[in-house]
């Protein structure tokens, strides 16, 4: 543990910024994973609001800061050509 005051604070700060990415990423997987699981099944209907609501999740988190913009545009890319090819 560090024994400067502004240190430990940013130790804590960090922590709370860390679980709350932890949380965004965890949401993240879970709304690909949807449009995948809607893409195999072959429902175009679900599909096609899963991959909105995981195109929103993804632009949020870049805005975020918890993923890079070019990864959220190329998970983007590649759930949207699954979902188009259905």
């Amino acid at each position: 543990m560090a024994n400067i005051k502004s240190q430990k604070k940013r130790i804590l700060t960090n922590e709370k910024a860390r679980q709350r990415n932890a949380s965004v990423r965890s949401d993240l997987k879970t709304a690909i994973n949807k449009v995948h699981s809607a893409v195999d099944a072959g429902d175009k209907e679900i599909a096609v609001p899963a991959l909105q609501n995981a195109s929103r999740k993804l632009d949020k988190a870049v805005s975020k800061g918890v993923i890079h913009k070019n990864n959220a545009a190329n998970r983007k890319s590649a759930i949207s050509k699954k979902v188009n090819a259905l």
